[in-house]
């Protein structure tokens, strides 16, 4: 049709956001895009991780795309690995493969004054109208800083990193970490383990939960049948997690519900009083990302299992040193440490217009306009970017709202209103201030340290409800943007 340009979009990384991107553009007649992801195949987190015990902490049909149902999860709260085949499934579906190129780490992206100029490691040049950055969150592993570490003579391995040819069982084991990989871990290897003992800086509250439930065959076979009774369960486990956006955001019975539940789980799982005063966190319930399981409290009561509270010193060439003068001779450590959650798409060498780099921009800590745009970048956009729903709606429904928002941009560039588009300064600092306000009242706020905080001390989550969230990315705002023609 005359007039209209195909705009030449990368999308790095194909995870959750990165596959809701390419079928969003997709969808919307952009065919002209390549996804670089540099792991060997798709899934970003569901990829990188393998670590024994992994489950999502999500119910298995929220955690899907509406686009893309799965009527036949195995589990209630479905396995690492079955979600992963679920998002490569969903890339052969919808034909993503043939733009896909794993094995493709970018290493840099630069603004040229009307595109952007991608490299890779293995020294491939893309040139674009458009980048996307769909590298999420949990993706660069946090390695602790303690002496030793380097010359412990038996097997490191942390969670985000899992190597198979690792043996555990029959293994004197030491977990360190106390998040939902820690306690997953802890969960899987005990059985099998000669001894497993966690070290546990700071205890986390461990809500009950089935989380090995099964999905019946039976009801996989129903929905597939009647896609209509799956898309109304979909919205079912919408609307739940709606009420879940309550809890966290404003305080009310609802929160202290939960909270009490919190408690009560510790409660009814742990008779021992010394061992549930040391499972017992100074700070309230949901402050961190809450942990589920129906197993944790069990294997630490288990004969083969410890709980360790003192401070790690050091580590020796064949075990850990802890403050009180113990030395806990181990043969493997298996490090449930997390991951830099706030470098997004860093380290790569990522330069907007005029020089700038991401890390002079986010001198003061990761700030984006309304998740997606960030001053001085041009014509970039960030899928789960800065300030993202990470603890109150579905990812993958953030995801899919938020490429469609970016889509819109890109319709309006192919029919010439514009050649770059850039956020400004006084806008994203708008939502700034609208983040933070409504950041006070919200349960993350409460008094804990957590991996939602940034190196300048500030939450990184969204405060708000699926409603406000898809009104701020319903259309774009003209207003809040320098729109430039060559």
């Amino acid at each position: 049709m005359s007039g209209v340009r195909q705009p030449r979009v990368v999308i790095i990384g194909a995870g959750v956001s990165g596959i809701a991107s390419a079928i969003t553009l997709r969808r919307n007649g952009f065919d002209d895009f390549v996804i670089l992801e540099k792991g060997s195949d798709v899934g970003g987190v569901w990829h990188w991780n393998r670590y024994p015990g992994l489950t999502c902490d999500v119910p298995s049909q929220v955690y899907q795309f509406g686009f893309a149902p799965k009527p036949d999860w195995s589990r209630v709260f479905a396995p690492g690995a079955e979600i992963q085949r679920y998002l490569a499934d969903v890339v052969d579906e919808f034909g993503l493969r043939p733009h896909v190129r794993v094995d493709s780490e970018v290493v840099s992206a630069e603004f040229t004054g009307t595109g952007w100029r991608v490299e890779t490691a293995g020294g491939q040049v893309h040139e674009a109208d458009f980048v996307i950055s769909a590298t999420g969150v949990l993706h660069h592993p946090a390695r602790p800083a303690i002496p030793g570490l380097d010359e412990f003579t038996g097997d490191v391995v942390h969670t985000a990193r899992w190597d198979d040819a690792v043996r555990t069982a029959g293994k004197r084991i030491a977990v360190l970490g106390t998040g939902s990989t820690g306690v997953q871990v802890v969960s899987a290897l005990q059985p099998a383990a000669e001894r497993i003992t966690h070290f546990v800086r700071s205890p986390q509250w461990v809500i009950w939960a089935p989380m090995w439930l099964p999905q019946p065959a039976v009801v996989g076979a129903v929905l597939d049948r009647m896609p209509a009774l799956n898309r109304a369960l979909h919205r079912v486990g919408m609307a739940g997690a709606k009420a879940f956006t309550d809890v966290v955001t404003r305080p009310s019975w609802r929160r202290r519900a939960v909270q009490e539940y919190a408690r009560l789980s510790l409660r009814a799982q742990v008779a021992d009083p010394k061992l549930r005063a040391e499972l017992t966190p100074d700070y309230e319930p949901l402050c961190k990302r809450q942990v589920l399981s129906g197993t944790y409290y069990r294997a630490l009561r288990a004969r083969n299992a410890e709980l360790v509270t003192a401070g790690i010193e050091e580590i020796t060439p064949t075990g850990i040193r802890t403050a009180d003068g113990r030395h806990h001779e181990v043969d493997t450590i298996v490090l449930a440490t997390g991951f830099r959650a706030h470098d997004y798409m860093r380290p790569m060498t990522l330069t907007g217009r005029a020089g700038i780099s991401i890390d002079d921009a986010w001198a003061k800590g990761p700030r984006a306009y309304r998740m997606t745009a960030i001053p001085g970048f041009p014509n970039f956009f960030t899928v789960l970017g800065p300030n993202s729903p990470t603890g109150s709606i579905p990812l993958h429904h953030a995801a899919e709202v938020t490429a469609r928002y970016i889509t819109a941009w890109l319709r309006r560039w192919s029919t010439g209103e514009f050649d770059t588009v850039e956020v400004t300064e006084a806008a994203t600092d708008h939502f700034g201030d609208q983040v933070g306000e409504a950041l006070q009242p919200t349960v993350w706020n409460t008094g804990c340290n957590s991996w939602y905080f940034t190196e300048g001390g500030h939450i990184d989550l969204l405060p708000f409800d699926r409603r406000t969230m898809e009104e701020m990315l319903a259309a774009p705002e003209d207003g809040d943007f320098h729109l430039t023609k060559s």
